[in-house]
């Protein structure tokens, strides 16, 4: 009896088992059912959609989409053909025509590749009434970018054909089809790009088109990518472009209250329409290969400089969060700060106080490299060991967004650099260094490095009198919510009481008669900024220039640099100046000064160096 009961189980049991497998292979998994890419009884089509549009924060449109035919090939359908004929008729080599196959066959013999990009709408007409005679082949229409502005170059990137590492590692993607490169294209991909639609076409046994497989029950449509409204102002990105004409540097112009980024300029530059269309290729290789202007390199995210002087406002904020000094201490500067008995142990300043009582507010305005030597040590010396002392002066200095990427939405950046001790301790293998070794890190030079984007980040940072958004170019995305830490503020370690002193500093840098912007300063703007020069080995100095206005409830916080732009006040703050007053009061009241910076060149500088 029980073995009956036991064989009674197993059968039923059996049978359950058979049932829902067979249920799950008929209902609920249809890979039985659906046609596959290899599958030579279906042919399969996409239907590519239109890439996100891309606005500027006033609603100017930046980026939008033009239609373009390209040539597709399914390798194994191409029947003999005259080729010079075919050849003749797209405009290209035979040697183009036998590498453009074998590179769609070794992709795939069965799924449909490019075979040629970005047919003029002329040679479509043409194309559409003969290519029928050339089996294999087929016209498919997808939007390519247009760029209305020719500007930002570096802000919106480019898209480009994905290769077969990419196709490799995104499955989304198959040969010909094109993916956002550079900038904010590549930044926002999968935002931009859309949702291909496919179309099944069921064929017969002689290998003719019959109609929609399974009556295009699989078919799907295109789903077009969403619009993206960008924090860039496109009228100051222009203007910022034109005032760099003839030079070489970054500017980036962020919003203190939001991290929003108005400005992000980038010299020189190209129009970014050269990477569009059948010239794209060659364009972007002579683009890559020019070594001399790197137009392809964005200096306001990946050039590293020396900060020079606008750094010191970080020397002063730790050196007064660690108590080392206070707003009235003060030094007596002799033309320079003397740190060690050696030869070549002078720091020179220009401050020109004669020997007279520098303090705090003296010390920003007229940019005295004693005194913030002065008090660089005394915050390194403060602790037992130097290491130790470097440390909590890079920790401070780290919480403005120094010295590492800043985690926003942009494709590229370098992380600068804040040194630490243990960089020195290999430095000076055997320990025996003091702060004196590392004094250059208080004017801004020595091991100090940092980025465009992350001095215009600083200087938001003391704006808001302690903390910052992080900075992204991102403003509104269709249908997408913000990612929620762009909207989160940032604390630096610095108490927000000694931030207010350092600001009367900066602002007195445009305002007292003595202070080292005192030419730039605009009437009826209360502008708070700090000139730099920093050092350079291969040719002149480079001229920086960071600022922030209006002073109460600042709107637009800059950073400039200029390369072999001798010094700060000479190109840097100008050019930061127009920059502030172009975006708070839509127009210049100093017609001369726009004259000579738009007019101004630097090129023969840069010719030096190539001799």
């Amino acid at each position: 009896m029980k073995r009956t009961g036991l064989l009674s189980f197993l059968i039923i049991f059996i049978g359950v088992v058979y049932i829902a497998r067979l249920f799950y292979l008929q209902v609920l998994n249809n890979s039985f059912n659906t046609p596959t890419l290899n599958n030579s009884a279906v042919k399969v089509m996409y239907d590519y959609p239109e890439r996100g549009y891309i606005f500027d924060r006033n609603g100017v449109l930046l980026v939008a989409n033009q239609l373009s035919y390209d040539i597709m090939v399914i390798p194994r359908e191409v029947k003999p053909l005259d080729t010079i004929t075919f050849c003749a008729l797209l405009k290209i080599t035979k040697e183009e025509f036998i590498e453009k196959i074998e590179r769609a066959s070794r992709y795939s013999t069965r799924i449909p590749s490019t075979f040629l990009q970005q047919v003029s709408k002329d040679d479509y007409a043409a194309l559409q009434e003969i290519l029928y005679k050339f089996k294999g082949f087929y016209i498919q229409k997808r939007s390519l970018r247009e760029y209305p502005i020719k500007s930002a170059a570096n802000v919106l990137g480019y898209i480009s054909e994905v290769n077969e590492n990419m196709i490799s590692t995104n499955k989304n993607y198959h040969l010909g089809e094109l993916i956002g490169t550079a900038g904010v294209e590549k930044s926002y991909e999968a935002i931009l790009r859309g949702t291909k639609g496919v179309k099944f076409i069921q064929r017969d046994r002689f290998n003719r088109e019959i109609g929609s497989f399974k009556n295009g029950i699989y078919d799907t449509l295109p789903i077009s990518g969403n619009d993206i409204t960008l924090t860039i102002d496109a009228v100051l990105q222009q203007y910022g472009e034109a005032l760099m004409a003839n030079k070489r540097g970054g500017i980036v112009a962020i919003e203190p209250s939001t991290g929003e980024i108005l400005a992000m300029v980038s010299m020189p530059t190209y129009d970014p329409n050269l990477m569009v269309g059948r010239e794209r290729s060659k364009n972007f290789t002579k683009l890559y290969l020019d070594s001399i202007n790197k137009p392809l390199l964005d200096r306001g995210l990946q050039a590293q400089y020396p900060p020079g002087s606008p750094f010191k406002v970080i020397s002063a904020l730790v050196a007064l969060q660690e108590n080392v000094i206070n707003t009235g201490t003060s030094i007596q500067c002799f033309g320079g700060y003397k740190y060690g008995s050696g030869k070549g142990s002078f720091m020179r300043c220009h401050c020109e106080t004669g020997g007279s009582s520098v303090a705090l507010n003296v010390a920003i305005y007229r940019s005295c490299n004693s005194y913030f030597a002065n008090a660089y040590r005394r915050t390194i010396d403060k602790f037992p060991k130097p290491e130790q002392g470097v440390n909590v002066w890079g920790k401070h200095a780290e919480s403005f967004g120094l010295g590492n990427y800043l985690d926003n939405d942009l494709s590229v950046g370098q992380k600068g650099n804040i040194p630490n001790g243990n960089l020195y301790n290999k430095i000076y293998p055997n320990g025996r260094w003091r702060s004196t070794a590392t004094i250059s890190n208080a004017i801004g030079q020595g091991e100090v490095l940092t980025t465009p984007i992350q001095l215009a980040n600083m200087t938001a940072a003391i704006a808001n009198e302690g903390f910052y958004f992080i900075p992204h170019i991102a403003k509104k995305i269709k249908g997408k919510p913000l990612d929620k830490k762009f909207t989160t503020p940032i604390y630096t370690t610095i108490d927000k009481k000694y931030f207010k002193p350092v600001i009367e500093g900066l602002f007195d840098v445009f305002e007292n008669p003595r202070g080292t912007a005192r030419g730039s300063r605009v009437e009826g703007l209360a502008i708070s900024g700090k000139t730099g020069t920093s050092e350079n080995p291969h040719g002149q100095d480079h001229s920086i220039f960071i600022a922030f206005a209006p002073k109460d409830n600042p709107k637009i916080a800059i950073a400039v640099f200029v390369e072999n732009g001798y010094w700060g006040s000479r190109w840097a703050g100008p050019i930061a100046t127009l920059m502030i007053e172009k975006y708070l009061t839509g127009k210049i009241g100093r017609p001369l000064v726009e004259e000579r910076m738009l007019n101004g060149s630097i090129q023969e500088e840069y010719d030096k160096q190539l001799k």
